[in-house]
């Protein structure tokens, strides 16, 4: 082979390369946060169907009725088991702290470095389930679902999109990212629907609204 064509070889894979490193620098995203799952939008919807619709009761709530975090493993809460769930190359100290990272908050599409940036979202908030009808559960129960690592109920994000949150449902409050949203009320729907909860009439036309476009 000639020097000439040697060179043009090389310089053709080189440009491969980087081509390749440049699609990947662009797609590949920084971190992924992990929530399990939800039902599909038509099984959502099925779901929806059958939640009885009632008013809200807030009466008597408070939050340290729901006990949380709880120790999940070792010396790890509920709230580290869920950082390093959803972050990407987390590391620990001997205290289960997370102490670097990534964390991908798909509310707002922002990325964290800081476990300090970050909160863990109860979906369903904690208000929000009394108001449907965790007022009447046992304490043992509120505290299964303020831990709950089973169902797509506790999600990593960004601290300041979950207090701007707070206890609201789909009525009022939305992920700012459009993308997410299907995957937010089919969550929504799939808690209330596990845990027997209720809906507000505002919520559910809210829910049949998005889930018909997912």
């Amino acid at each position: 082979m000639s020097r000439f064509y040697a060179r043009r070889r090389l310089g053709i894979t080189a440009a491969f390369s980087a081509l390749i490193a440049s699609a990947a620098l662009f797609s590949a995203p920084t971190a992924s946060a992990a929530l399990p799952t939800p039902v599909s939008a038509a099984t959502a919807r099925s779901y929806l169907a059958q939640l009885t619709v009632a008013t809200e009761n807030r009466t008597g709530y408070n939050r340290d009725l729901f006990p949380h975090w709880i120790t999940v493993s070792g010396s790890c809460n509920t709230r580290e088991t869920v950082l390093k769930r959803d972050g990407s190359n987390v590391v620990t100290d001997s205290a289960c702290a997370a102490t670097s990272g990534s964390w991908y908050s798909p509310y707002d599409g922002a990325t964290w470095s800081a476990a300090a940036d970050v909160d863990i979202d109860h979906l369903v908030p904690l208000a929000e389930a009394w108001d449907s009808g965790a007022g009447s559960w046992t304490t043992s129960r509120r505290q299964s679902f303020a831990n709950d690592l089973t169902r797509p109920q506790l999600l990593a994000v960004t601290d300041n999109v979950n207090q701007a949150k707070g206890d609201q449902d789909p009525a009022t409050w939305m992920p700012s990212r459009t993308a997410y949203r299907c995957t937010y009320v089919r969550a929504w729907v799939q808690v209330k629907y596990y845990y027997g909860l209720s809906v507000d009439s505002t919520e559910k036309n809210a829910l049949t609204n998005y889930l018909a476009s997912c």
